[in-house]
């Protein structure tokens, strides 16, 4: 994949941005939408961009740079998971605050938003004081966001708890969406104008992108990753009144502006922003270098979002209405499920085989497959020959002696009493890491497998959530067919 974005040149162009905002109040609330750090999708859309580019750009601010994080009471209650790493919202926000601190950042407190004494709340905050970490609460306020002067009084934001940050740039982020991240930034503000505090509010979302067209492939991947949000990306009617330019942004900022606009007047007495894109500080349409390839990278996130969201329906996760979002998307930018080769070559693998196959594709474009075993699963398989292939070795060499698979296989049916006696990846890893103390050819390839992060691969069936988890380590941009381990399936 041809690098697209210029990583250098967004932190410096970023961070200088958000510091000329901060410079025009005693204090800048930054909204801050998507994830912080391991933002998968600006990195597979944007290639050259990197997952913890966010933080690495904050990083050159970080003393006037104070954190906080949202989460939603709600979502404590019923158990809401991040589903790109299957991590729950109340154990996400502690992932969050410890890898913040160990990159030195200031995480000012935990926020719990629309608190309502939920059971579950309760015992969450209970849970953070237990670890001496500081919480405070905002509660649901009735009649929000269309009751302004309800909601901007001491019965609205007034009953909300006051966190006292103590720099001039505070980022507010959660661990997804809904987490209260807009409302906490604007309770924040009210309190501290009540305390004689110039606070202002700005948005940071990477996607859309504001000064791409509307139909750039590199906005529509960012409608495919949220058409179950039911998110549009559309021309910001605010902007082109104001300033006669078009710019792109998303229904719910558009629909949003002005009630926020008529907030941020009774609280600050003017509203510093004549649309929903002046509130951004999104820098990251000026550091495209190679607009092919991100249009390039951006289809074929599309149709990984399709592939996804089939097994999300398979698992009720999702609805079809979100499938036929994406198809309507594939029309448009004249792609289909089929250009996804990697897909195509597990298929006729697995066909061939009469069972279950992986596919591997390399960076040259050569295509790696695998076929599932009584010793090796399909993955583990497929990756084993990717490992040879990087590193230039004999396909008839055996990188894992039977003598160690054996064992294994034993322990996992006679003594754990499982049915499947083949290696998962991370089994399969361990045994190679065990062979490689004694094999120099093993241990050549296990020097492979960092060129594995960033290959596109698919399985013939719905992998377990062991395997999942560890191509996820690997950094491995998987799809999977729809299709149960169990499935009657017609290859």
């Amino acid at each position: 994949m041809k690098e697209a974005f210029d990583n250098d040149k967004y932190i410096s162009l970023q961070s200088e941005k958000i510091l000329e905002r901060i410079s025009h109040f005693d204090k800048l609330y930054l909204e801050f939408g998507g994830k912080l750090f391991d933002d998968g999708h600006a990195s597979r859309v944007l290639p050259g961009f990197l997952p913890d580019s966010k933080l690495r750009m904050l990083k050159n601010i970080k003393d006037k740079t104070e954190i906080l994080i949202t989460i939603n009471a709600n979502d404590i209650e019923n158990g809401k998971m991040r589903m790109d790493n299957e991590t729950s919202y109340d154990m996400e926000t502690l992932r969050l605050k410890d890898a913040l601190e160990k990159f030195g950042f200031f995480v000012g407190g935990i926020i719990i938003t629309q608190f309502d004494d939920q059971p579950k709340a309760i015992k969450y905050i209970k849970y953070l004081d237990n670890l001496n970490i500081k919480s405070h609460k905002t509660y649901d306020i009735k009649g929000y966001p269309n009751n302004i002067d309800h909601i901007i009084s001491k019965e609205g934001f007034g009953q909300n708890e006051r966190l006292k940050t103590q720099r001039p740039l505070v980022v507010v982020t959660g661990p997804g969406p809904g987490s209260g991240k807009m409302a906490t930034c604007l309770s924040q503000m009210y309190l501290d104008h009540e305390a004689g505090i110039n606070a202002g509010y700005a948005k940071f979302e990477t996607f859309p992108i504001w000064n791409l067209p509307l139909k750039h492939p590199v906005n529509m991947a960012y409608e495919a990753a949220t058409a179950n949000l039911d998110d549009v990306n559309m021309i910001d009617p605010y902007h082109l009144e104001a300033y006669g330019e078009l710019s792109v942004n998303y229904n719910r900022d558009v629909e949003a502006y002005p009630i926020l606009k008529k907030m941020l007047e009774k609280i600050m007495g003017t509203c510093p922003y004549k649309s929903p894109t002046d509130m951004g500080v999104n820098m990251v349409g000026f550091c495209i270098k190679d607009e092919e390839a991100a249009k390039k990278a951006s289809k074929e996130e599309v149709i990984r979002r399709y592939y996804n969201t089939l097994v999300d329906v398979r698992f009720a996760k999702d609805s079809l209405s979100t499938v036929e979002k994406i198809e309507m998307l594939m029309s448009q930018l004249e792609i289909s499920p089929l250009d996804r080769l990697v897909a195509v070559e597990a298929r006729k693998k697995a066909k061939k085989e009469k069972r279950e196959a992986f596919a591997i594709r390399l960076e040259n474009g050569e295509i790696i497959t695998g076929k599932h075993s009584n010793l090796l699963s399909a993955s583990s398989a497929c990756i084993l020959n990717a490992l040879k292939k990087l590193g230039k070795l004999d396909d008839q060499i055996l990188l894992i002696s039977p003598h160690i698979i054996e064992p294994v296989s034993k322990l996992k049916t006679k003594s754990l009493g499982e049915e499947e006696t083949s290696l998962s990846v991370n089994e399969m890893l361990i045994a190679l890491s065990i062979s490689a103390t004694t094999n120099p050819l093993t241990h050549m390839a296990m020097g492979q497998i960092h060129k594995l992060k960033d290959l596109d691969a698919h399985s013939t069936v719905i992998l377990d959530d062991s395997q999942r988890s560890m191509l996820r380590k690997l950094g491995i941009n998987f799809t999977q067919d729809p299709v149960s381990f169990n499935d009657d399936y017609e290859y």
